[in-house]
């Protein structure tokens, strides 16, 4: 199979869908690999490394998505790349789809075959292509939250660990996942007074084990949610539903019991946010306040760090891509966990949670591959 990896073009988007390591083993497997020049610049990946590793490189998008058969991308395409999808093309990056109308129309018009890594399941019931991304986005959500407390950005000029004689920030974390996980982690790291919040008594159980009383957990009523929201220096929204839209879990109403310029991380503002308030923003300017609450809400946060991001992603998203690439379609049909990626087939919505979300009629992935 002939695989396509265009540039992303998303704002401040340095990540690449194939790293040269794993272009290497497409290769190795029998396929073309065409590159967009300067793909791989932002993890300091020439173009000259993607042809030592048996790639062939492509002056323009327009060129790799005219000859590619699936496309390997990391962020969701945007509109100049909806109309260069089309039918019989199989697309393999992150969508989020559920809040995002437009996209969805753009991916139905095209014909192509989407498998969203978002949705891609495992035999635990666990995410695996959106794991590693949440490690990371986890782990940032605590060193923004830690840039947004300064005074210089608006905050209210409190250290996350504090010092000897001073107490140190208090942060909640909603949502007990893999996001929440490596926010607690690094928040505890860093002496931070840290509480977790989840619905889920085993996840829980398991939290306290893992964190040995370093990290306190709740569980998540609405009650117990608005009180730490509005003890806390920092909130961290760390829900998901797996390719739902967020549920709002603060309230605009609630900013005006939160301490003055705490801040709020939304890690699910790609999937609409957790907060009422919430609307993305990018790396260039992160914050913006609402009644004195500063919002920090860049949808791809793993993109500030783009070469841990792409190889760890890569890592994640090789064998899966390996298989579409080797088998095409019939890799869908004998793989129910990469059938579970399968989000827009041939003009019809194939993922209920999405379709539900934009109030569409959605067929059953196994019914749409049949047709």
């Amino acid at each position: 199979m002939r695989i396509g990896v265009p540039k992303e073009i998303k704002v401040e988007e340095y990540r690449v869908g194939l790293t040269p390591a794993s272009a290497r083993e497409y290769v190795a497997h029998g396929h073309e690999v065409v590159v967009q020049r300067g793909a791989g610049d932002g993890i300091g990946a020439g173009d000259e490394v993607y042809t030592q590793a048996g790639a062939r490189i492509a002056d323009t998008a327009e060129e790799v998505f005219s000859v590619a058969e699936m496309i390997v991308k990391v962020k969701e395409p945007q509109p100049s790349e909806w109309i260069r999808l089309r039918e019989g093309q199989i697309l393999f990056t992150y969508l989020h789809l559920a809040p995002d109308v437009p996209q969805t129309a753009g991916l139905i018009a095209s014909g192509c075959t989407a498998v969203a890594y978002e949705t891609v399941t495992d035999a635990h019931g666990g995410l695996p292509l959106l794991a590693p991304m949440s490690e990371v986005a986890g782990r940032l959500a605590i060193e923004a939250a830690g840039a947004a407390l300064r005074k210089s950005a608006d905050g209210m000029g409190k250290l996350l660990g504090g010092v000897p004689g001073v107490p140190p920030a208090r942060v909640a974390i909603i949502g007990g996942g893999v996001v929440g996980t490596h926010a607690a982690r690094m928040a505890a790291g860093l002496g931070s007074d840290v509480t977790i919040l989840d619905r889920s008594l085993p996840r829980l159980r398991a939290l306290d084990d893992l964190f040995l009383g370093r990290v306190r957990s709740r569980y998540a009523t609405l009650e117990a949610i608005e009180q730490e929201v509005f003890a806390a220096d920092v909130v961290i929204g760390a829900v998901l539903v797996p390719g739902a839209s967020a549920p709002k879990l603060v309230s605009r109403a609630q900013l005006a019991g939160m301490k003055r310029r705490a801040v709020l991380v939304d890690v699910a503002i790609d999937q609409g946010g957790c907060f009422e308030t919430s609307k993305p923003t990018t790396h260039q300017a992160p914050t913006y306040l609402v009644d004195d609450i500063v919002h920090y809400c860049v949808a791809n946060m793993p993109g500030a760090v783009p070469v841990t991001s792409s190889h760890a992603l890569n890592h994640a998203t090789l064998p899966f891509g390996l298989a579409l690439a080797a088998k095409g379609l019939r890799a869908l049909v004998e793989d129910p966990h990469l059938r579970a990626g399968l989000n827009v087939h041939r003009g019809r919505v194939t993922n209920r949670a999405v379709a539900e979300s934009q109030h569409l009629s959605a067929v059953m992935p196994e019914e749409a591959l049949a047709s």
